[in-house]
């Protein structure tokens, strides 16, 4: 096993290091404002009978927390990636659509497209970290994340996305926004005492993962956000294969992938179906499988959350993937997050 930390204290070691300082600067920058109360008052009236959530990569997984929340409130809502959405779905830009679009650059090649073939249609509320951006200047409204420059893989762009979409959300189902700001105030420091130990993280995490070569991330609800960004970011930082997909999946097949060279990481998530999970893990290992449980009694310790409020569990969740990415690239002797054939924005369809 590994005790040499020096391919992986790079650019991407110090963005997910730089996570807490990102959130606390996006939560001073939430405001109610104006022009997002009077979308909220137009969404409550009947104004607005879709909610579509778009996004690509990150930014569309994302969206699954706000997705659920605004359907259990009683919105009609759907996710659908911008990609769908501008070639096969364009019924959906329409007066009585409300677009929310994630883009943390707001200038990829999809974003751009939505904001041409749009041209007022639907109304556009953006999330985004790039204040001079397309999408960000031709929103009706527009919430800026202040995660700063990311090297490569989203990180700080995620988890600060993730804090947007928390407080938009909560400004739409009017749930009271200064009582959520109280609870998100609460990640940062969650955040940093988890990067406190990143180093035994990474260590243990190394141990764990020796001989796999299949990984697979599975939870439901709102851990769909870190099981489909987590897969992504596998793959982006350590070019290692690993798939996300939901608990429920997971039965439906690659149950059958199950070996000494396949790990699967479980999410325990919401108390709704973390008993589910759960049994998904046990028959795993009845199987003599591979696997851990990401939760906040996990006995693993870097698959075990901080104390927090559920409302931010899915920005904490993702930090034990992150802690993969770099033991995986220590196991290999690379950098990880550097790309080679990719780029931080995807500017070709």
């Amino acid at each position: 096993m590994f005790t040499e930390f020096s391919a992986i204290e790079g650019p991407y070691l110090r963005d997910i290091r730089d996570q807490p300082r990102a959130l606390e600067d996006t939560l001073v920058g939430l405001k109610n404002q104006k022009t997002l109360r009077t979308i909220a008052a137009k969404l409550h009236r009947g104004g607005f009978r879709t909610l579509v959530l778009t996004g690509m990569g990150s930014s569309f997984h994302a969206l699954h927390p706000s997705n659920l929340e605004l359907i259990n409130h009683g919105f009609m809502a759907m996710m659908v990636e911008t990609s769908e959405l501008i070639h096969y779905k364009r019924q959906l830009f329409d007066p009585k659509t409300l677009i929310i679009a994630v883009s943390q650059s707001g200038q990829s090649a999809e974003v751009v497209r939505l904001l041409e073939i749009n041209r007022g249609k639907s109304a556009v509320i953006a999330i985004t970290n790039t204040a001079d951006s397309a999408l960000a200047v031709n929103a009706n409204a527009t919430i800026l994340t202040r995660a700063g420059e990311e090297f490569s893989v989203s990180c700080k762009t995620y988890v600060t996305a993730l804090m947007a979409l928390k407080w938009l959300t909560t400004v739409l189902c009017d749930r009271g926004p200064e009582h959520m700001r109280q609870e998100l105030k609460q990640s940062s420091p969650a955040v940093q005492t988890y990067l406190d130990s990143w180093k035994q993280h990474v260590r243990g995490l190394a141990q764990l993962l020796e001989r796999a070569r299949h990984l697979f991330l599975v939870g439901r609800g709102t851990s769909l956000a870190a099981v489909g960004t987590g897969a992504l970011i596998i793959k982006e930082s350590d070019h290692f294969h690993a798939e996300g997909m939901s608990s429920a999946a997971f039965r439906h097949g690659p149950f059958e992938m199950l070996s000494d060279e396949t790990f699967v990481l479980v999410f325990e998530g919401d108390d709704r179906t973390c008993d589910l999970n759960r049994g998904l893990l046990e028959d795993i290992r009845e199987r003599n499988g591979r696997t851990e449980l990401v939760s906040n009694d996990a006995l693993f310790g870097p698959c075990k959350l901080p104390a927090a409020p559920k409302s931010i569990q899915p920005i904490l969740e993702i930090l034990p993937v992150q802690m993969t990415t770099l033991a995986l690239a220590a196991q290999m002797g690379r950098e990880p997050g550097r790309f080679e054939l990719a780029t931080k924005v995807t500017t070709r369809e």
